[in-house]
């Protein structure tokens, strides 16, 4: 196992989601304290949506006004679209928390999906006062993993996983609905954490191959913080494959993190 990577194992969804929170709330506060604000990239898909709507309900908990969120990917439609990622945390999050407008940093769908990267790319370099050949480093990342393997959208078998240059690109797959916006493995894997959140039984054998060790056929594998910490928050379904040895069962008490024995 990487030695700053952690693997917790979870009844149900309101544990993943208690343990995500509290961990959030711990390293939004470290931000604040250190440089006056915190920054996190959010995915969407069906997987973090449970994380989402808790957020909302401890919304008052939580420092918004110093909170910057991002998007780790986004499909090119617009935002009133089904598939948006924007649209699904907004509805689910950002409708239900007091955030300034001026804090929330979505992909602004632009006339091509070439265009639409750029711009996003220099929005995060603006924001951060990023120097030429300089990577962000977000303080926080939520990711998950699709059946294939991939995260974010950086897919199997796709020249997005060998970019090494632009901090956001193009996914234009056939085997993908529409084209895709996403932020790259440089700039993931210069996150100061990383939170993964994996569940359903469809999962286990993925996840079990995920953390075995790198391989480009599977993306996520690829996900490993240079000097950040690297952490697994799985259903029993999900983790049904892992051995003891690769993993942790956690239990959340107000507000402390546990072990089971």
């Amino acid at each position: 196992m990487r030695k700053n990577r952690e693997v917790f194992v979870f009844k149900n969804t309101d544990g993943i989601s208690e343990f995500a929170i509290t961990m959030w709330t711990d390293i939004a506060r470290k931000a604040i304290k250190n440089k006056g604000f915190f920054t996190v990239a959010l995915s969407g898909g069906q997987t973090p949506k449970f994380l989402y709507k808790k957020l909302a309900e401890k919304s008052k908990k939580l420092p918004w006004n110093k909170t910057h969120i991002f998007l780790v990917d986004e499909r090119f439609v617009s935002v009133n679209d089904p598939y948006s990622n924007y649209r699904m945390i907004k509805k689910d999050l950002l409708d239900k928390v007091t955030i300034p407008k001026r804090n929330i940093h979505p992909v602004a769908v632009k006339d091509t999906v070439k265009a639409s990267a750029c711009d996003y790319q220099k929005e995060i370099k603006d924001f951060l006062n990023l120097k030429k050949d300089r990577l962000p480093s977000f303080d926080l990342i939520t990711l998950g993993i699709g059946g294939d393997g991939h995260t974010a959208s950086l897919f199997p078998s796709d020249a997005a996983v060998h970019q090494k240059k632009a901090l956001i690109t193009t996914v234009s797959r056939g085997e993908v609905k529409c084209e895709r916006i996403t932020m790259t493995f440089p700039v993931i894997n210069n996150s100061k954490n990383i939170i993964f959140m994996v569940t359903g039984k469809n999962k286990s054998k993925v996840l079990k191959d995920v953390l075995a060790k790198p391989n480009f056929r599977l993306p996520a594998s690829l996900v490993g913080p240079k000097k950040g910490k690297l952490t697994f928050l799985v259903d029993t379904k999900a983790g049904a494959s892992l051995d003891n040895s690769s993993r942790r069962t956690p239990l959340v008490r107000r507000g402390s993190l546990k072990e089971d024995k």
